[in-house]
């Protein structure tokens, strides 16, 4: 846990906020991933045009939505590292929040091309040549195996990070139907094996952009982020000693790694001390991961707003 701020007003009122550690720096793995991802798009559209299959163009145009995904990603981390100002009071780390958005919105519209293309090509199947098919293909589950493992270790704890990770696992899966659909039309010649492939493909990757976007989109509409258990939270706070009654607990995200949260707490004999506030700082940040908590002691609910939640 970093350090915790608390201050005390008169009149009954006390604030205690509470910061915890920054989330990890994948600037590395982003950086890398983006310059394999843009060369292997490359190599994957040539090799498409030359053989003339869909499953690698689809592949291609999905693997430069991926670059895109991870360009996206990026920037929100790097925003999400600026400082709080005056203007932007909590900093930019919502960014983050925007970026797995986008990510997801440029997933969808990857699906859309490929389901375009791909419902063409099942209407007028042309020879493949299986051979490049699957050695490029083959490629494609290295770099995007590869990339995808630089970003593991945060997918559970940072939707942003998950979204690179899912753009990248979920590519690896494609290269794996490539490579089957290759074979495949290798050993029996038949070409609508390759168009067959991509709606495979594309219902793969429709399921993980899915959860992306629940997930995202709930995050931008501040709802109390998942792994975060609103009535588990007021219960603790209710049974605080001296705390008669909790009023306008608020929890929302700051980011995609960071939760706040305010909250009145109705103690009739007085504020209970900088101590209290420390140590309710300390222990939102350690059982619910609520980073940066504000609470309001107040002597009666005689407040504007007294509705519960």
């Amino acid at each position: 846990m970093g350090a915790h701020h608390d201050h005390h007003h008169g009149h009954g009122h006390g604030h205690g906020h509470g910061h915890a550690h920054a989330p990890a720096d994948f600037g590395r793995a982003f950086a890398i991933g983006t310059m394999l991802n843009l060369a292997f798009v490359g190599v994957e559209a040539a090799a498409g045009f030359w053989t003339d299959s869909v499953a690698l163009l689809a592949d291609a145009g999905h693997n430069l939505s991926d670059v895109l995904g991870l360009l996206i990603a990026w920037g929100g981390a790097e925003l999400a590292k600026r400082p709080a100002s005056g203007r932007f009071t909590y900093g930019l780390g919502a960014s983050t929040i925007l970026a797995a958005l986008a990510n997801a919105l440029v997933l969808l519209i990857a699906i859309g091309a490929i389901l375009l293309e791909t419902a063409q090509r099942l209407g007028d199947p042309r020879p493949v040549d299986g051979w490049p098919v699957v050695w490029v293909a083959l490629a494609g589950i290295a770099v995007n195996l590869g990339t995808a493992l630089m970003f593991a270790r945060g997918r559970h704890g940072d939707v942003n990070i998950r979204g690179a990770y899912l753009h990248m696992a979920a590519d690896a899966a494609v290269s794996a139907g490539v490579v089957v659909a290759g074979l495949a039309i290798l050993w029996t010649g038949a070409t609508w094996i390759d168009p067959l492939v991509s709606l495979i493909v594309i219902l793969v990757i429709l399921i993980g952009t899915w959860s992306l976007l629940s997930e995202s989109l709930l995050l931008a509409l501040q709802a109390v982020p998942r792994g975060v258990d609103a009535p588990a939270v007021e219960a603790m706070l209710a049974a605080l000693p001296g705390v008669a009654k909790v009023h306008d607990l608020h929890i929302w995200p700051i980011s995609t790694t960071r939760t706040a949260l305010t909250a009145h707490l109705v103690m009739p004999d007085g504020h209970p001390g900088d101590t209290f506030l420390a140590q309710l700082s300390d222990r939102l940040a350690h059982d619910f991961a609520i980073d940066h908590a504000t609470v309001q002691v107040e002597r009666d609910a005689g407040c504007a707003l007294t509705h519960g939640h």
